[in-house]
Formats: C-alpha cells, structure tokens, sequence
C-alpha cells in the first residue's frame, strides 16, 4: 500500500497570492507593526507640528485649536477613505504603498514648510493679518495629505485581518488598542526625547524613515519565492524602489541643518549666537551690539539682557529693583534681605539685585532647565548667592514655605500669558509668601497705547493685595504692576527715594518718575480666576487692534 506525501497547505490571498501558514502568520505580525508604527507617526507628527509652528506662531490656544482640529478633521476623512478603498482594493501591497507615501510626505514636511514659515515673519514686520493667517493656514494644510493617509490605516488594517464576521468586533478591539499604544510611544517619544536632543525636523525625518522601514519591509515579505507569479518580469519591484527613498531620508538625517529662523533679537535682529528646542520652548541666544539677548519662541520680546559693560538695561528688569519702596518711610535698601523670581529666563532680574543690594539670598525659578543651561553658559548667571530652582513657578510657591521681601514674576511670554499666573487665586498665594513689608512685581506686555492686559492683571492684583502701582518702563512697551503686602500710598515711593544713595537706584527712580507715569490702580475687578481667564482673547483683541491702527 503507497502512502502520498501531501504537501503544505496554501492559505488562498484576496490578491491572488498564495501563501503558506507561516507567510500568513508573517503578514499578520507586519499588519500588527504596521498599525502600531502609523498610530506613533499620527501623534509624533501633531506634536511635532505643534513645535514647527511655535517659532513663528506661538502656542496659544488659537494655535493649537486650529492645528488639533484640522489634523482630526484629516484623520475622519482617512478613515472614511482608508474604509472604501479597504472594500475595493482589499490587498496588503496597496495598504504598504499608501504608507510608504505617507512616509515621503511627513519627511517633506519640514523642508516645504521652511518657505511659508518664513513668509509669516513679514506679518509681524507689516501687520498683516491675512498673512499671519494665511502662512499657519498654508503650513497645516501640508499636514493634510500624510495625516489623512494615516487615517486610512486603522480601517484597512481591520479589513484584511478580519477572516469571520463573528470575530470582527474582537479584531478591530486589537488593532484600534495597538493603534493607541501606538500613539502613545509617539507622544512621548518626541516631547521628552527626540525633539530636546535632535530638534523638530530630524524628529519628522525619524518618524518618516521608522513608518518607510516598516512598509518597505512588508512590500518584501510579500513577494513570493524566486519564480513566483507575484511579481511579472515586467513590472519594476515596488519594495526595491522603496528602499531608495531611505538614501535621501538619511542624508537628511545626518546631514547638517540651517537655523530654524533669522534671530529675532532688537534692532535689526542681531547674530544669532546658538538656538535651542526644549520641551517647553524654542530658544535663541542672540548677540545685538554689547549685549546678549535671549529670545522665545515667536521672538515678539526680549526674556533677558546680559552686558558685560553694564548692570541696568532700561528694560522692565531694572524697575523690579525699586518695587520696595512704595513701602511706608523710612524704607531702606538693606531692609530687603531675601528675594524669589517666578521666571528666572536668564538671570537678569537675580544679576541686577546681586550688584545693587549685595549677596542676598535669591531663589529664581525657572521651568524650563535647557534656559538654565544657556544662561549659565552665555549670560554669566552664576551668582553665588542665587539658588536655581527648574520647576513650575506656581507648584514651587504652592509647596515651599519661604517668605520674601520681593516675589518678582517675569514668566509672561509675549504675546501671551500663562493663564495659570494671571489669576487671583495665584496672586493670593503669593501674597502669602511675603514678609509684612513684601512687595510682588510683575512684568507685562502691552503696546504703546493700549493697556488692556496691564490693568486687567492690576485689578486682579488689586483683589488680592493692599495697593497696587503701575509704572511704565523706558525700554520696549512694557509696565510693571507692583502690590504690596501692607497698606501703603504712592507718596512714600517720593519720600523714599529722595533718601536713595545707591547709584542705580537712583537712576531707575528718576527714570519711573520722569517717563514711567507712576498710578495706583484701585479699582478691584477680577478679570481671571482659575476657572475663567481669558488672558489669550484679550491679548487677540490687542492684537488686532493694533493691525487696525497701524501697528500702535
């Protein structure tokens, strides 16, 4: 009696290919990758946009609502798409040829973006409106065609795994988990890692080459063994033709990367020394003259002024130095023995109280570490006396039970402002870390004539302090809003004064009265609390504004 050796069982494809168990087992496992590596590169490629965009844009809420909500309104039409396209071409090559298109367009990102960025500058050069939004407009649309092609991972995905109707609820489960799993490697990725150590566009060409391997590989495992029908003699290899792409990819790894943007600092800008991103700004050092300047991210002000020749810049720095003495007369300069600095950017503020009051004890916080680094390479901020602390200022006053003289805040960033810093409750606890003759300062933006946000955030101050002082500084269109712990009037900032002996005292004094127009505020209106600060509206409707009036 003969005995037949059967041969391995073929599993039949939709596409025609036929394929044993393991090739199958194989695709699944790609599939599986596959959908995992999409759902990273969907998350990486909005946050990384999100740091493309802050140079020149900011983060403001307006920002970050437009670019969520057009990258969701592209991920609805991919999976619409990637559904119906599923149905009709329900083969694996096709789902890898759309990836691997996905793949080119997110390492193109960076590149044609550059140009339109660019362009946006002229806005805030002209004023224009149409432009600022016409430029963030035209860089989110780039992210249209890679984001909806990623949509249609997930629906395609399901397709081809599903082999029975009753285990389709539990295939889409899976996949849609490994999609999210996914998406959480690719919004941590980026944010604590790649983007701080390798910047925003190699971050793009990362994800881009991480999404090419993997559809480059799947193309691969598709072709049959040597002979197969798969493939006709005829057509060029699809895999083989992917492969190339990774050359240029590579190079734009490796090879070397311009400035992100043109320094922003005063005048004509300046040279730009060195440019950081960090996990919480864009930074540029820049060099203007004798001074070294450090500039944030959309570049509308300057966050500190290091001269080696000079203590005082005329800047709002140097007006921190007199807040104490609205206090009642006599109020002398060695009454003031202990400061605090919510936002220490890069030491100015601790500089200039180091040179004038002496070795006093200061704590600067500051949230942004990558800053710190900068300042201490660049700005000489290494004053013996000055304790740097890298935490966000208000959880640092929430859970230390230090009493200052002063508590200066100078963590605005222009145009906008950290909301959680302009509240009542946050002015009340900081109230409350002051000595009885304690004084806050605050540093705000506005333009030459409309001083909306200053005193919004005086009369919220003034809910939370005895009396409130607004003074105007003679450099850059800012004001300085300062609330003492105990009752005082303006009458004693004179009489103090008179009595100064320090040079720079009484050089930042002369200067608060002869251009700062010096006021009390007294009305208490709260215009932010925790639960409603409408700080960025506000600072829009400044804004526009000053497009409508010709920039004033």
């Amino acid at each position: 009696m003969s005995t037949k050796t059967s041969s391995p069982k073929k599993v039949p494809k939709e596409d025609g290919v036929t394929a044993s168990p393991s090739r199958g087992n194989l695709q699944g496992w790609l599939l599986i990758l596959l959908v995992f590596v999409a759902g990273a590169c969907s998350l990486a490629v909005e946050l990384s946009a999100s740091r493309l965009l802050a140079p020149y844009f900011g983060t403001s809420l307006f920002v970050w609502a437009n670019l969520i909500g057009l990258i969701l309104l592209y991920l609805t039409i991919g999976y619409y798409i990637g559904g119906r396209l599923a149905d009709r071409y329900p083969r694996p090559a096709v789902l890898y040829l759309l990836t691997i298109c996905a793949s080119i367009l997110i390492g193109l990102i960076p590149f044609i973006s550059r140009p339109i960025l660019l362009w946006s500058l002229t806005s805030f050069a002209t004023y224009s409106v149409s432009v600022f939004y016409g430029s963030l407009v035209s860089v989110i649309l780039l992210f249209a065609a890679p984001m909806i092609l990623l949509g249609c991972v997930s629906p395609f995905a399901i397709r081809l795994s599903v082999e029975q109707v009753i285990r389709s609820g539990r295939t889409a489960g899976q996949l849609y988990a490994i999609s999210t799993a996914g998406s959480i490697l690719g919004t941590f990725l980026p944010v604590l890692w790649l983007i701080p150590t390798i910047g925003t566009y190699r971050t793009f060409i990362v994800f881009a080459i991480s999404l090419l391997i993997v559809s480059i590989i799947g193309l691969v495992a598709l072709r049959p063994r040597l002979g197969g029908p798969w493939l006709s003699q005829r057509r060029p290899d699809k895999s083989l033709l992917s492969i190339l792409l990774l050359i240029p990819m590579g190079l734009a790894l490796i090879g070397p990367q311009g400035a992100i943007k043109p320094p922003s600092g005063t005048g004509s800008g300046g040279v730009l020394v060195t440019e950081r991103e960090s996990p919480y700004n864009y930074i540029q050092v820049v060099r203007v003259g004798d001074e070294t300047q450090l500039v944030l991210n959309e570049g509308l002000g300057v966050h500190s002024i290091y001269n080696p020749k000079q203590v005082l810049t005329r800047g709002p720095w140097d007006y921190f130095l007199i807040a104490p003495f609205f206090n009642n007369a006599p109020f002398r300069a060695n009454q003031v023995r202990k400061v605090g600095i919510i936002g220490l950017g890069a030491g100015t503020i601790p500089r200039e109280f180091s040179a004038v009051y002496g070795p006093i004890a200061i704590d600067g916080v500051e949230i942004d570490g990558t800053i710190v680094d900068l300042a201490q390479r660049y700005f000489h901020m290494n004053e013996p006396n000055l304790h740097v602390i890298v935490e966000d200022g208000r959880y640092f006053l929430q859970t230390t039970k230090q009493q200052y003289d002063v508590i200066g805040i100078d963590a605005y960033q222009q145009p906008y402002v950290p909301f959680q810093l302009t509240t009542t409750e946050f002015f009340h606890e900081v109230r409350s870390h002051l000595t009885p003759t304690g004084v806050a300062v605050v540093n705000a933006g506005r333009t030459c004539c409309d001083f909306r946000l200053v005193e919004a955030l005086a009369q919220t101050m003034r809910s939370a302090f005895a009396n409130v002082y607004i003074i105007d500084t003679q450099r850059f269109e800012n004001s300085v809003v300062i609330g003492t712990n105990a009752q005082t009037s303006l009458s004693n900032f004179y009489t103090n004064t008179v009595m100064l002996t320090n040079p720079a005292l009484k050089s930042i004094a002369a200067a608060s009265i002869a251009y700062g127009n010096i006021r009390e505020e007294k009305t208490s209106n709260i215009y932010f609390t925790d639960d409603r600060a409408p700080v960025e509206q506000l600072i829009d409707q400044i804004i526009f504004d000053a497009v409508r009036n010709g920039g004033k």
